[in-house]
This record gives C-alpha cells, sequence and structure tokens, in this order.
C-alpha cells in the first residue's frame, strides 16, 4: 500500500483550469518549487539516456521502461523478466529504470510536466484514469493479440479500461478478505463460509464478533490494519460501501458523489465500522503483529499477509469473504499495470515486451515472488495458491465471479481516494459519519466542478 507521500501526490493531480493544464495537474502551493526541480532533474537524466546502451543488439528498437521498487523479489522478477526478453530476440532492448515506490507517482506526474516520460510505465492501476485524462498514454488496442485478451481476468480488463478503450495490463491482480483462525471461530459456534456467496451478514459477524471477545483477554478479535496508511482505507473499505448499495462517487457520468458517498447506505455501512472500534472490537495493529502473534483471531488484510499467517498459525488458517452489508459481500481489486505512453514512437514494439511478460510462465514467475492473484486465467490453472484446490482459491473466485469492483474509473480517483483516506481517519477516530461525509462528498463535487467535470482532452 502507499505511504505517506501519497497526500502530497494526491493535493498536487488535480487542481483548477485557471492554474494552466500541465501545471494543474502537477503542483500545488509550497510543493511548486519541489516538482519544478524534480521535473528538471529528471528531464537531464532522460538527456542522458538517450545514449545507446551498450549491450543492445546492433538495428534493434531501444525502449524505456520505468517500474516501481517495491519488494525485493518482485523487483528482481522484473529486472529477470527484462533480460530474459531481451536475450530472446534482437529488434526490441528494453532499457529498465526502477523508481521507488514511496514517490513513483511523484515523478511521473514531473516527467510529464517535463516531456520526459519514458516509452512503458508501470503505474498503480486507479492512476491509469488520470494518466488517460492527462493525454498520457497510448491505447493498447489489439496489440496484445486475441489469446492473451481473451484469457485475462475479468478484473484487470475493467481496470485497464476507461472510457470505452482499453490503457494498460496488468500481470496480477490483488486479494481481499477475512483470515481467521479457524479454531477459535469453530469454539465460538461460527459457520465458516468457503465461497463468495456464503458470507456472514453483517448482523452475523457483529455476533461472530461479540462471542469471540468473551473469550479474549483484551476484548479486541479483529485487525482492520489501520497501522496502514494511504490507499489501502479506499481499496479495503470502499468495498463496504459497495455491499451496502453506496459508494464514493456516481458511476453513472462520474459527476458527483453526493447522495452516494454520504447517502443513508454509505452512512450506515460505516457507522457499523465504527461500531467495532468504539465497542472494542478492533486492536490498532501498530505492530503489524496482531493476528500473527494471535491477539486476534479475525485479520482484514489482502494477498500479500498470506505467507506469514500461513507460518504463523499453519493448518489453522481459514481464508473467506468479507461480511455482507446487504447487497452481497464485494472486495478490492486492481494492482500495479503496464501502458504504453505516447511519447513511444514504436507502440508495436512496446506491446511486444507486455506480451511477453504476460506469458503463462512469466505471470507465474512474478506471482511466485509476490503472491498475488495472476492475471491470466491460463496461470491461475497452474497456480499452487489460486488454483482449484489453492488456499487463496477465494480471492480467484471473487474476481472470475464479478465479486470485486474497480475503484473509480475517473480522472477524480486521485482525489477520492485522498478524501476518502482522511475522511476515514476521522470516522475511525469518533466523527460523526454523516456529517464527516457531507463534506467528503462536497470536497469531491467541488473538485470536479473546477475541472469542468473532466472532460476529455483534445
Amino acid at each position: 500500500m502507499r505511504g505517506k507521500f501519497q497526500e502530497c501526490e494526491m493535493s498536487i493531480v488535480n487542481l483548477p483550469r485557471h492554474f494552466g493544464r500541465r501545471l494543474r495537474q502537477i503542483c500545488a502551493g509550497a510543493r511548486l518549487a519541489l516538482f519544478v526541480v524534480l521535473a528538471f532533474s529528471l528531464s537531464l537524466v532522460g538527456c542522458r539516456e538517450d545514449s545507446r546502451p551498450p549491450d543492445a543488439p546492433p538495428g534493434a528498437v531501444v525502449l524505456t521502461a520505468w517500474f516501481h521498487s517495491g519488494r525485493q523479489a518482485e523487483r528482481r522478477t522484473i529486472q529477470d523478466q527484462i533480460k530474459r526478453f531481451n536475450q530472446s530476440q534482437r529488434e526490441v532492448y528494453i532499457r529498465p529504470n526502477v523508481i521507488p515506490e514511496d514517490t513513483y507517482n511523484g515523478q511521473v506526474q514531473a516527467a510529464a510536466l517535463a516531456g520526459d516520460l519514458p516509452d512503458i510505465l508501470e503505474f498503480d492501476g486507479p492512476f491509469l484514469y488520470n494518466y488517460v485524462w492527462q493525454g498520457n498514454l497510448h491505447p493498447l488496442g489489439d496489440r496484445l493479440g486475441e489469446e492473451i485478451q481473451s484469457d485475462l481476468l475479468p478484473s484487470i480488463v475493467e481496470q485497464g479500461t476507461f472510457r470505452d478503450a482499453f490503457y494498460a495490463v496488468g500481470t496480477f491482480d490483488s486479494g481481499l478478505g477475512l483470515y481467521g483462525r479457524r479454531s477459535l471461530l469453530e469454539a465460538a459456534g461460527a459457520r465458516i463460509p468457503t465461497k463468495p456467496s456464503e458470507s456472514w451478514s453483517v448482523a452475523e459477524f457483529e455476533e461472530i464478533l461479540a462471542d469471540l471477545a468473551k473469550g479474549d483477554p483484551d476484548g479486541a478479535v479483529l485487525d482492520l490494519k489501520l497501522n496502514y496508511e494511504g490507499e489501502w482505507y479506499t481499496y479495503a473499505f470502499s468495498p463496504v460501501l459497495q455491499s451496502a448499495d453506496g459508494g464514493l462517487i456516481d458511476r453513472t457520468e462520474y459527476q458527483s458523489a453526493e447522495g452516494v458517498l454520504n447517502g443513508p447506505e454509505s452512512v450506515a455501512a460505516l457507522e457499523h465500522v465504527q461500531s467495532w472500534i468504539a465497542d472494542g472490537y478492533v486492536d490498532p495493529n501498530i505492530d503489524d503483529a496482531a493476528f500473527t502473534e494471535k491477539r486476534v483471531a479475525l485479520s482484514w488484510s489482502g494477498h500479500w499477509d498470506y505467507p506469514r499467517y500461513a507460518d504463523a498459525v499453519g493448518d489453522d488458517l481459514v481464508v473467506m469473504p468479507l461480511p455482507d452489508f446487504g447487497k452481497g459481500t464485494r472486495t478490492g481489486q486492481g494492482s500495479w499495470c503496464w501502458g504504453i505512453t505516447l511519447k513511444c514512437s514504436h507502440p508495436q514494439q512496446a506491446a511486444r515486451f507486455l506480451r511477453f511478460i504476460l506469458q503463462p510462465d512469466e505471470i507465474l514467475a512474478m506471482t511466485r515472488a509476490n503472491g498475488a492473484p495472476p492475471a491470466r486465467k491460463a496461470a491461475i490453472a497452474r497456480s499452487r495458491l489460486y488454483g482449484n484446490s489453492g488456499p487463496l482459491r477465494l480471492f480467484a473466485m471473487q474476481l472470475e465471479e464479478g465479486y470485486s469492483v474497480p475503484r473509480p474509473r475517473t480522472p477524480a480517483y486521485p482525489t477520492i481516494t485522498n478524501v476518502f483516506e482522511r475522511a476515514f481517519q476521522d470516522i475511525r477516530h469518533g466523527a460523526d459519519v454523516q456529517a464527516t461525509l457531507d463534506r467528503a462528498a462536497a470536497t469531491i463535487d467541488e473538485d470536479i466542478r473546477a475541472n469542468e467535470g473532466y472532460p476529455p482532452q483534445n
């Protein structure tokens, strides 16, 4: 998940038109000098990188690819994939550039301002829509080929599509659910759902929390990852709103959050979450060890926690869907993906690299490194974790069967997620839910109006 830098990132992306189109997309207030300097330095780097790599084959098209540093295993896998691609043929050569994750979006925005984007760009999926609106990405069209396109998870296609065009593709998606300790749940008399259609109702979930708390020393039996920052809150808790038939914004035209984010369904859903905290059921998890040290019976988390949870509790570990707030369980989706920038003068050759990393063997190499759900059904079928008998099969089912909801596909997303995170933090600390969401909806609508509804750029 994204860290403290995200608030700065989010606040600079969308500003009113009278600041100038490109400037508005990058800078705000005191941050202007920082990003101008950063843009200038990136521009100089781009000039230095124009020299041909010494190991590039004669006549090969040289393309630069940026990707985030991520975890060491994930970073090394991408680096190895680039080496394998470069060695597999002599027509295209990929030159990698690794950028720290915490500053990634800020550096991309600064490079866009400087006109110095790479040919191939990796980015966090929900930022796609703002990048497209800014005019930074080529549509992928049919460049991936029918075999790949038809085999992608529906969630991958949803995330990569904006205004009826497909712009970005990931080699993996993400999983979100409830991890539990079977022995404690059975002792509390709780049934254990194994499919999305079997999820606990919110009333049943709250009864289970109360029953678990009776046998717990401090009554805190649930981890909500309140130690996380940034994008976690939208990823993890907007599904609660959607499960209640609410949401972050009206998705028909993406022009207003009024009556949706602050509507009765969303308010009621977050009042439930607030009550879990107020009633003492939630461990603050400052050390991120509430589940592994067996302080709690349940953890609301993602696929990335499976390895250490399995190590901590072994066969006692169960993976379950999130509670149903009235309209069926919902789950987060989306992760890092790849696109081809408009700077790239050889998009067909760039797509050749994307097709390479979307081969099932390459997808599985990546998902063995990061533990994420594979992006293609052919790879899922071969996955130890997500295949038919895999311990994380539930996460694949949620993505395949329509229980996942993409984060809002609008250029206003950076504002939406920043506003929602701040609202959730206020609600977590006891603020009135209705009043807090009223303010959040008004802030989002103000941003959309200031940007004239985010119409397509010419």
